[in-house]
């Protein structure tokens, strides 16, 4: 008897390992944080409010197109909290950050560049905000947010 208990709790554990294999699409959920944005000006560039409910981290990878303005940067900032909308909000320390704002921060030789900053706190809500300096001229860029460490196997 100990013998089929053993091989049921064995095939229950492998199950999920044999039909989700190594792929990511199952384990991951992706949403659109920032839209093709084109910016001429020094103004915050805010995505959406991304809810983290069911997963332990959230990872946003910005992308940039043509950096027009030869002395501009574009610095990612990781707003989080508990409300819906996060009115109760606040930019991310680095103990909650995964990589850090240097490593992700573009400047204007990274044109057609990816980067990516995470946040694996405990906040439900967060939401990407893109600061940009000495801009006068367009930067395009867009950014996707990765949900993972989900609590359930498969993701929807």
């Amino acid at each position: 008897m100990r013998k089929y208990i053993a091989a049921l709790i064995a095939a229950l554990i492998l199950i999920p390992v044999i039909v989700l294999g190594a792929d990511l699409v199952h384990s991951i959920a992706v949403r659109k944080s920032i839209a093709n944005a084109l910016v001429s000006n020094n103004d915050n560039t805010d995505g959406s409010i991304i809810d983290g409910r069911g997963y332990r981290s959230v990872t946003y990878v910005i992308v940039t197109g043509t950096l027009a303005d030869s002395d501009v940067t574009l610095t990612p900032s990781i707003i989080a909290g508990d409300n819906d909308v996060l009115s109760d909000g606040a930019a991310v320390s680095g103990i909650d950050l995964v990589g850090t704002i240097a490593g992700a921060t573009f400047a204007a030789t990274d044109d057609n560049t990816a980067k990516v900053i995470a946040y694996g706190g405990t906040k439900r809500y967060t939401k990407l905000r893109i600061t940009p300096a000495a801009n006068t001229d367009n930067a395009a860029f867009s950014a996707a947010a990765i949900l993972g460490h989900p609590q359930y196997l498969p993701t929807p």
